[in-house]
């Protein structure tokens, strides 16, 4: 597939799944064996594990995927992401905070076949556990968060 093939699969990856919630779409567009290296271990591997992490972040952090901007050249799509939404549900062992939050993530990806094989992604997961109210910003004194 062309870069500009691969670019579309990812685009419905995220506008459709991620945000849309069709997860009927996976088995179209990712392989079986997909490999998520940015997930815990008991869920990287496989269709089921990413289906989870999809599934988990929706609900605990209602989020939403804005893509920024994305480039793409053979196998590989890279996209600048903004990760919004509400902490709605447990995360780190806390509960939910109702707080907002919105957080940069770069996500790369590797494509076989017309299907995502290979996920990695860098976030800003401290910020937003800051946003939320799991950890204190700097600054803020410690007896201020819930942990």
């Amino acid at each position: 597939m062309s870069a500009e093939e691969n670019k579309t699969v990812i685009r419905r990856l995220i506008e459709e799944v991620y945000n849309g919630d069709d997860m009927d779409l996976l088995d179209e567009i990712v392989a079986p064996d997909v490999v998520n290296y940015t997930a815990v271990p008991e869920h990287r591997r496989g269709i089921a594990g990413f289906r989870h992490v999809i599934g988990w972040s929706r609900s605990a952090m209602d989020a939403n995927f804005e893509i920024e901007s994305m480039i793409a050249e053979g196998d590989t799509v890279a996209c600048r992401i903004t990760m919004s939404g509400v902490h709605r549900g447990e995360v780190a062992g806390m509960p939910p905070t109702g707080k907002r939050f919105s957080v940069e993530h770069v996500h790369w990806h590797r494509m076989a076949g017309g299907k995502l094989v290979e996920r990695w992604a860098v976030r800003d997961d401290v910020g937003m556990m800051r946003q939320v109210g799991i950890i204190p910003a700097p600054g803020q004194p410690e007896e201020a968060s819930p942990v």
